[in-house]
């Protein structure tokens, strides 16, 4: 799935990747809650957070809202488990449907689902978003 970024999106990404070395594969704005993910490359985490935060931090002060860095990973699972970290997960199944539609299913505990839906449902929103545009993965269900 090809993705298409807005004007803004291109600027923080600019920015971003001009501030910490790290190379961002996504980005999303969230202007209802005034913050911004960027998903950067798998192995380029450090460089984003930068010694005891202090990278993140700056970038913080430069875009004038929160900031959400995500690790990349090629294998779905994984990857899912990054965006709904700090959510401690038992396991992920990624399912193929008939109708080629890919299904990852999580399951956690009661604490941890909690965690992991978020308030108002912003967390897993964001996962599923962020799973499509990376993975093709069509919903996330958490068992």
């Amino acid at each position: 799935m090809a993705i298409k970024f807005s004007a803004n999106e291109i600027r923080f990404i600019a920015l971003f990747e001009s501030m910490t070395g790290a190379m961002v594969k996504d980005c999303i704005l969230d202007d209802d809650n005034a913050k911004v993910t960027f998903v950067v490359k798998n192995g380029d985490m450090g460089l984003a957070i930068g010694k005891g935060g202090s990278t993140v931090t700056k970038v913080k002060k430069a875009v004038g809202r929160g900031v959400e860095i995500i690790e990349h990973n090629e294998d779905p699972a994984q990857f899912i488990k990054n965006v709904l970290s700090p959510a401690e997960l038992k396991s992920i199944k990624i399912v193929e449907k008939s109708n080629d539609e890919k299904i990852a299913i999580v399951n956690t505990d009661s604490s941890n689902k909690r965690i992991a839906i978020g308030k108002n449902g912003i967390n897993i929103e964001r996962a599923k978003l962020l799973a499509k545009r990376q993975h093709e993965i069509n919903n996330i269900i958490l068992k």
